[in-house]
């Protein structure tokens, strides 16, 4: 035991300004400090077998010092008019009330890119294949018919966005039979 004694009196000094240059806080430095003491006492004998006491000290003191910071992150209080994600997905949800509506209102090269990519999970490399047009013309097929779709649904259901882009709210329309 004699050896962590000796450690500690040789590095008790080197910590402490680490721990102050670190914290800003001479008091929570101190804090901080007691409890890397506390564990070079838990150690007990495994610590007189250390190659470099020193090393271990300062990772245990830079450890303690990352485990305070963790800790002292600031909470946000959340308001409570703060849309939940449920209210979010609900307005989405119920947007697909539209969609059968909005597609067959589109043209047909619009409705077949739009079913078989985006609805039935068909590569555009596949769609380009099948309607013998280059990858990238599929892609541009695809691109115009999503905004044909957004603005067909802005217009006919009356959807619109929030700030981050995300359906707030819109007009069901129930399909025609």
């Amino acid at each position: 035991m004699n050896c962590v004694i000796a450690a500690w009196r040789a590095h008790e000094s080197e910590l402490r300004g680490f721990l102050i240059r670190r914290t800003g806080d001479p008091r929570v430095a101190e804090d901080l400090l007691q409890d890397v003491f506390v564990k070079v006492l838990a150690e007990g004998p495994a610590f007189c077998e250390l190659e470099d006491p020193r090393a271990w000290l300062f990772r245990v003191a830079r450890n303690h010092f990352t485990d305070y910071l963790r800790k002292q992150k600031r909470l946000v209080e959340i308001p409570d008019d703060l849309a939940s994600e449920k209210d979010e997905m609900a307005a989405v949800e119920t947007l697909t009330a539209c969609l059968p509506r909005a597609l067959a209102e589109l043209p047909a090269e619009d409705t077949e890119a739009l079913t078989l990519c985006d609805l039935k999970g068909m590569t555009q490399a596949e769609y380009a294949r099948r309607k013998g047009i280059t990858l990238a013309g599929a892609k541009s097929r695809v691109q115009r018919a999503r905004r044909r779709l957004r603005e067909h649904l802005r217009q006919a259901c009356q959807v619109r966005f929030d700030e981050a882009g995300r359906v707030c709210c819109f007009v069901r329309r129930e399909p025609t039979d």
